[in-house]
């Protein structure tokens, strides 16, 4: 085993990787891995690498969480190119060394079903993505839940006018990177959740057509505040940026996606949907460790800490009364008597 741990470490170098052992010393961490006390785990996260509150960063936090919980090891890794990706899944997979191999975001997909066709017995999990692979549990989070939580948020700071920014009108936007299923889970939460607290509210919605276009997104952002919507909600990746850009020039309400963007401009940005991809990698790794692990894919959602939403780190202060009415209508979601849709009507 120590002859093949210096094998992966050296491909790990080779490639311009980083390996890391957590919950004890890479010597006992070899000896746990033995003996099988301690389940190992490998992590290989999308080529965009740590850094910078990713969701290669969340991911790793979960992993964290769970070396200290239960006393798992694991090794992590950061790709410089996709390709990479499969080497390191072909390598981590060959050793028999890991438990469980964890692989981070879509463009992963593909080079997982190579590898994982051909390592049947390799317990794999992928994060943010689907696999019908038998030996690939997949995690997911139910943006419509998250998105269902920021439109309601929408519609009741426009009824309370929380903000000098926000008007009292009936008109709100969303803005996606893509016209797909996808996209639409979070589209049709927020509209869902907005004509929940206010069934006359309009949704403006139109797509940039890519997830790194702010220039488009910007004059999406103005059109809808020129039609009367003084809150608006994205989920365009870094096409977002377009959105901040246009609140801070015009002088209107955004909310954030994935993670908590509300720091880009606290003045501007009243609060972050959010995709807990951290509580997904520590689901993964409790299956392992209490002997759940079935290879199904797994949806979860406002009840299970999959998604949620923070006002942290915006100056627009929320009152009370509305975080208290949200909490409310969480528990409805949560109960089931709330049903939040997952495609647009």
């Amino acid at each position: 085993m120590k002859q093949r741990r210096k094998q992966l470490t050296a491909l790990f170098m080779a490639v311009g990787m980083t390996a890391a052992l957590a919950g004890c010393g890479s010597s006992d961490a070899e000896e746990a891995s033995a003996n099988g006390n301690a389940p190992h785990i490998g992590i290989i996260f999308t080529q965009a690498g740590l850094g910078g509150n990713s969701f290669n960063d969340l991911a790793l936090e979960g992993v964290k969480r769970a070396a200290e919980d239960y006393g798992i090891t694991f090794d992590q890794v950061e790709p410089k190119s996709v390709a990479d990706e499969e080497i390191i899944q072909d390598e981590m997979a060959s050793s028999e060394e890991y438990d469980l191999i964890i692989c981070v975001g879509e463009e992963q997909i593909d080079a997982l079903k190579n590898v994982a066709s051909v390592y049947t017995d390799q317990r794999f999990a992928l994060l943010d993505a689907t696999s019908d692979l038998a030996n690939v549990a997949s995690y997911s989070c139910k943006a419509q839940e998250g998105s269902f939580m920021v439109g309601a948020l929408a519609a009741l700071a426009k009824e309370e006018q929380i903000d000098s920014k926000v008007s009292d009108g009936d008109t709100i936007g969303f803005i996606g990177g893509v016209n797909n299923p996808l996209i639409n889970q979070f589209a049709a939460g927020y509209k869902a959740g907005a004509e929940y607290v206010n069934p006359e509210i309009t949704v403006l919605t139109d797509y940039v057509g890519g997830f790194n276009d702010p220039t488009t997104a910007r004059t999406i952002a103005n059109t809808f505040n020129e039609k009367g919507a003084d809150v608006i909600f994205h989920a365009s990746g870094a096409s977002g940026m377009g959105l901040f850009q246009a609140a801070e020039e015009k002088g209107f309400v955004s909310i954030g996606v994935n993670l908590n963007q509300n720091s880009i401009a606290p003045d501007y940005i009243m609060a972050s949907m959010l995709k807990k991809l951290d509580t997904c990698a520590y689901h993964a790794i409790t299956s392992i460790v209490e002997d759940t692990y079935t290879g199904e894919n797994q949806l979860l959602g406002l009840g299970d800490g999959g998604v949620d939403f923070t006002v942290e780190g915006s100056n627009i202060k929320v009152p009370d009364s509305i975080l208290e009415r949200l909490d409310e209508i969480r528990e409805g979601v949560v109960s089931g008597e709330i049903e939040v849709p997952s495609e647009l009507s």
